[in-house]
């Protein structure tokens, strides 16, 4: 696999990882498909949501796969009064991502990552590595300190 922009910037910060390659469906790019692949529980990866809020604008959202972004509480964490999520076909213009291979990491402009505190009680997790069929594993700790996240409950 070619590397990523992601990978490269985990290079960088001499970050630990290692890729996980699977099969894509295209009809299915759910994160239970994902976890399925990788032969990893869903809870363990971890879905890029990209949310606009309507002080501070976009942001990522990371919330285990199997979960649901609590909206109500971004926002609050966030310093947002209220947040939506981005429609799909503005994702890749404000990330440079297309579904299904969002990553956190390496976006096209450095939005502010929450990623559910869910994350800290794995050693390690998986994230997207900014294709589909491509996941990083790597640390809680490690993605937190690549991204400065902030670690809040975001997720049901």
């Amino acid at each position: 696999m070619k590397k990523t922009n992601a990978a490269r910037i985990l290079d960088t910060l001499k970050i630990k990882y290692e890729i996980k390659e699977y099969a894509v469906d295209i009809n299915d790019l759910s994160a239970v498909h994902v976890a399925s692949q990788v032969g990893m529980p869903v809870e363990k990866i971890f879905k890029t949501l990209v949310v606009r809020g309507d002080k501070n604008g976009v942001l990522m959202a990371c919330i285990p796969g199997g979960g649901e972004l609590d909206l109500k509480t971004l926002a609050v964490v966030s310093g947002n009064k209220k947040v939506e999520m981005v429609h799909l076909k503005e994702v890749q213009g404000l990330t440079g991502y297309i579904r299904g291979g969002c990553s956190p990491i390496g976006a096209k402009k450095e939005y502010p990552v929450f990623l559910d505190e869910s994350a800290k009680k794995w050693d390690i997790i998986a994230i997207s590595a900014g294709v589909r069929g491509a996941q990083f594993l790597l640390t809680p700790a490690d993605l937190i300190r690549a991204v400065q996240a902030n670690v809040h409950p975001i997720s049901r």
